[in-house]
Order: structure tokens, then sequence, then C-alpha cells
């Protein structure tokens, strides 16, 4: 017999539920109408109703199944008041039917450290932008993203009343990436897609000195990873600090899993240890494919301004 699956793919099983269990509280959050919106540092950082219960209902559902497992999460809270409705328990069999990568077999709960953004586009849910929206789980191990798992809870949610609502995105390295379908950008043409309520001279001069064909300005960083991966955009451009860890691990387990690549302005590589500080201070680019062409073309006065 194949023995029980490694313990990787319990834990990557097991967030793709735990993610579809977060998506329907942030629908629900949202049917009910009161979103209990708190300002964290200021009108650009919000936290909702959704970002609280969703970041319990995760943690609390992976750190029973995974106790020896660090979870951190973007929200300050409390896990005291976890209630059994916000448990999930189950996982998908599809991905553990899957072979984990031999690198990763012998991975023990207490080496892995799984990143959270409950809700990643808190602004743009507030605001009324769904498809912005993500949920992030992010698996890293040694530093590195290895397993991610991003729920779109509003995936469809302009295609009619029939349609069914979001999507479960997972992936692994050495594995691939599901749920999507992989899409390069128009060649020859630079679409640069950026932050939308996060802005600033250093960010916009940055972009103009790739000189793009367009910009597109939309909300969360796992939004974006996903334009990437579907061909609308050619590259992920933000030269500024205020990407956190638990915004970038789980998007670059998946671009990473589909052959792209993702690092700071400077070209370095994200590190995802659990003491780790949690500010990506020296901003993000990402690309599907070209990734050198645009890191060459990063202005030194853009790269002296953002110090890792």
């Amino acid at each position: 017999s194949m023995g029980s699956p490694a313990l990787l793919m319990r834990v990557v099983a097991s967030a793709y539920s735990v993610a579809e269990k977060a998506a329907t509280i942030v629908r629900n959050v949202m049917a009910a109408g009161d979103l209990g919106i708190v300002e964290k540092t200021g009108a650009n950082d919000l936290q909702t109703k959704a970002d609280r219960l969703v970041q319990m209902s995760i943690c609390a559902s992976l750190a029973r199944k995974f106790p020896k497992v660090t979870i951190i999460g973007e929200e300050e809270l409390s896990t005291d008041e976890v209630t059994e409705e916000l448990i999930e328990d189950g996982h998908c069999e599809e991905i553990l039917k899957k072979t984990c990568p031999a690198q990763y077999t012998g991975i023990k709960e207490e080496e892995l450290v799984i990143w959270v953004d409950p809700l990643d586009g808190t602004k743009e849910y507030t605001e009324g932008l769904l498809d912005h929206v993500t949920v992030l789980i992010g698996i890293a191990y040694g530093g590195k993203a290895i397993a991610g798992v991003i729920n779109q809870p509003y995936y469809n949610y302009e295609a009619g009343a029939d349609a069914v609502l979001g999507r479960t995105i997972w992936g692994v390295l050495g594995i691939g990436a599901f749920g999507f379908q992989l899409t390069e950008a128009p060649a020859g043409k630079r679409i640069i897609i950026t932050t939308r309520s996060h802005s600033s001279t250093l960010v916009n001069d940055c972009i103009s000195a790739l000189n793009p064909d367009s910009v597109i300005r939309v909300g969360g960083a796992g939004n974006k990873i996903i334009q990437l991966t579907e061909g609308k955009a050619s590259a992920y451009v933000f030269a500024s600090p205020g990407c956190k860890k638990w915004d970038t691990c789980a998007p670059e387990a998946i671009l990473h899993a589909v052959g792209g690549k993702i690092t700071d302005i400077h070209g370095n590589s994200f590190q995802y240890n659990k003491e780790v500080k949690h500010m990506n201070s020296a901003g993000v680019l990402a690309t599907l494919r070209n990734y050198e062409y645009y890191a060459s073309r990063i202005p030194n006065t853009v790269k002296q301004s953002l110090v890792p």
C-alpha cells in the first residue's frame, strides 16, 4: 500500500477546504449587510467582520488538525471566541491523490509556517469591487513558499444569477498549480498591473520607466498574481513598502509552481521563516515570463529609495 499521504499534501488538502469555508463566511458577511469596519492605521488600512471571522476560522481549523505548525495571520486576534461553526474539518480528496514531491516527503509539522491573509483587498471589499478580493493561505518550508491556496469568493459574480460563485486555486512547487487556465500575456505588449489604493510618486515613476503599453490598477496581491497567470498582465510592479508576507506567500507558491518569478524591487527572494519581519519593505516585482526584461529596467533611483 502507499501508506498515508505526506504531511504537506494533507495540509494543502485541508487548506483547500478551509479556504472554501472562508469564502462562504466572506459572502455571508457581505450579504448580511453589516461589515463591521474598523480602521487599523488609517482609511486605507481597514479590517472588517469578515477579516476577523475568516482568520479565526482558518487559523483554528488548521491548528486543530496540525497543532505544531506555526500559523501567522494578518489580524491580531485572540482565538478564544472561536465557535464550532467556524471550524472546517474537511479536505480535498483530489489533492491527496497527487504524489508529494520527493524533497518534501519528510517534512515535520514544526518545520512548516503558514501565512494567512483572511481577506486580501479589504478596502475593495468595502467598496464593492468584489472581484479584487481573495483569501490567501501560503505554506512555507525552509523559509521558502512551497505551496499555496488562493480562493476568490466572488469569481464569476458578474456572470448572472445562475453562475457558480467563487473558485479555489492551489499549487505546490514540483507539482504545478490548478483551478485556473494558465495563459501568457500578449507577446510584445507590456501590461503593468499595480496598486489601486496605495499609489505614490515612486510607484508611478517606476512604472513610467518601464514604458508600459497600459497600466491596470487593482486591489489585492492575490488578485494581481492571478492576472499574471491568466495572461491579463505581463508584470506586477509595486515600488513601495506596504506589502506583507501574508500577501505574497500563497501567490508566490502558485506563480513559482507554473514557472513565474516574484522578488522585491532589487531582485531578492522573499523569506518566510517564522522569525522574519512581516513587511516586504523593498516592494514587489513579479512576472509569469520575461522577468529579466522588467528587472533590468527598474531605475536606480527607485532601488535606492527602497531598502530591503
